[in-house]
């Protein structure tokens, strides 16, 4: 098979042929490497290779499954980590050199996971410091590139991730989601970006930005890959209490195109907000092929959706502020100054607005509750815009300028205050061919009918099947 044909098949796709002995794992991670090799320079989505600990490791899966014992999907797949998750041996660094020399001893409950599950480290993706920011920007390591335009955002903070998977360099990566940092650089690089429910993946050996609304979550490039992710690494931790113990689910259940019936309520506010022309109509577009597809769309309020970027905000940064507290008082002349004077304003918030924003969360918690006991889903825009140009401090959307962070993040934000799970998906392109995000949101732990609905509209399009032309 050709190396390139290699790099864009799925892990769906590589675990069959694994299976029938058409492939090798090894061959598969050469052809990632060499992948790597060609559009790293552009695109700069990794702080860390692990090349050579890959092959060896390439050649232990394709010996453990020549002597039968095949772990399953993810056995001899390439997978790529935000360099948040900690894993033993290698460094992580959160996006900051002031970790640069930081090597964990042990793995974090998602690494060792994806290790058990037969998975394949190609290294550390790159990141906004301390995963900070919804742009992607870095001066540490150098900021991170859209491979369908590098002269634009790939999105934050999880762009490494965003651009690996888009670009071909990995087929499985993993970001983290307090504000939409798994679901901006999904939309922004046209893949697939889940945000799962609140406590169904454990946090445990993460760095925390805001640990009551950080969320892992896989960014693949097919619906099914998300589901064969979650079947690997979901599921409770004694590391970590906020893991819930509900029943085990096999994820690939949810694989079938079929959505009767199925009521998705598409959020007024969403399409009242700020948003591109080109968005909108694309956007729009998707709901209608749902609703041929048999979903049955109710247009439904969600008045609380105001609030979500002040009591997001608040919760946000206070308990930013007080993981990193010791680090901007002593440190803080070596952050990027975005990232320290956020940290800073944070310092700032008093125990009293901390706890009325929680307050207020609780109100907007059982508002969004509401909404789902007359429907199965909520639907809209990803992002309001496609990818912005690389470095811009805001965008304008029908003649009115606003700030960069709460544009891309006007729409993922409520979703970490709930702990919902949500699902973006490409649904088309801008005129000047950037991609554009559909998102989904469900029940708590009801990722099947999220899954199931982002599937069927999936596999009744070609989009996740668009790759950028990347120039090296």
């Amino acid at each position: 098979m050709d190396p390139l044909e290699i790099c864009y098949q799925s892990a769906g796709q590589l675990s069959k042929l694994i299976k029938l002995g058409q492939i090798s794992p090894v061959e598969i991670i050469e052809a990632h490497l060499d992948r790597i090799e060609l559009t790293e320079p552009v695109l700069n989505s990794f702080i860390t290779l692990t090349a050579e600990q890959a092959i060896n490791a390439a050649h232990k899966a394709e010996s453990e499954i020549a002597s039968g014992n095949y772990k399953g999907p993810l056995h001899g797949i390439p997978v790529g980590l935000k360099d948040l998750f900690n894993t033993g041996g290698i460094k992580t660094t959160s996006g900051s050199r002031i970790f640069d020399n930081f090597i964990p001893d042990r793995d974090c409950t998602v690494a060792a996971r994806f290790n058990n599950a037969g998975a394949i480290l190609l290294g550390k993706l790159n990141m906004h410091q301390f995963a900070y920011g919804p742009t992607g920007e870095n001066p540490d390591y150098g900021h991170m590139h859209n491979p369908w335009n590098p002269d634009h955002y790939a999105g934050g903070s999880s762009g490494g991730s965003g651009s690996a998977t888009a670009a071909g360099q990995c087929t499985v990566t993993m970001g983290s989601d307090t504000g939409g940092s798994v679901r901006i650089p999904a939309s922004l690089c046209g893949i697939v970006g889940l945000k799962p429910t609140y406590g169904l993946l454990s946090r445990h050996g993460l760095t925390p930005l805001a640990w009551s609304m950080d969320h892992p979550g896989p960014m693949v490039r097919t619906v099914e890959d998300a589901a064969i992710v979650l079947n690997a690494i979901s599921g409770a931790d004694h590391n970590d209490k906020t893991t819930y113990d509900h029943p085990e689910s096999n994820y690939t259940t949810a694989l079938i195109e079929n959505i009767n019936g199925l009521k998705i309520g598409v959020v007024k506010e969403f399409f009242d907000d700020l948003i591109h022309p080109e968005v909108d109509h694309t956007v729009r577009e998707a709901l209608k092929k749902l609703e041929e597809l048999g979903a049955q769309l109710i247009e439904i309020s969600f008045p609380m959706y105001s609030e979500s970027q002040a009591i997001s905000s608040t919760i946000l940064m206070s308990e930013a502020a007080a993981y990193h507290r010791e680090l901007v008082l002593n440190q803080g002349d070596q952050l990027y100054e975005p990232v320290r004077l956020r940290l800073q304003s944070g310092l700032l918030i008093s125990a009293a607005d901390y706890i009325r924003a929680q307050q207020a969360r609780t109100m907007f918690n059982q508002e969004a509750s509401k909404l789902l006991q007359d429907v199965d889903l909520l639907v809209g825009p990803t992002e309001p815009v496609p990818a912005p140009p690389l470095l811009s401090p805001d965008v304008t959307i029908q003649g009115k300028t606003i700030g960069i962070t709460p544009a891309l993040t006007q729409y993922t934000r409520p979703y970490n205050i709930t702990g919902f799970p949500a699902i973006s998906i490409p649904c088309g392109f801008s005129k000047d061919g950037l991609p554009i995000g559909l998102q989904l949101a469900g029940k708590p732990f009801d990722e099947i009918t999220l899954l199931r609905a982002a599937y069927t509209y999936e596999q009744s399009t070609t989009w996740h099947k668009a790759r950028p032309n990347l120039i090296t």
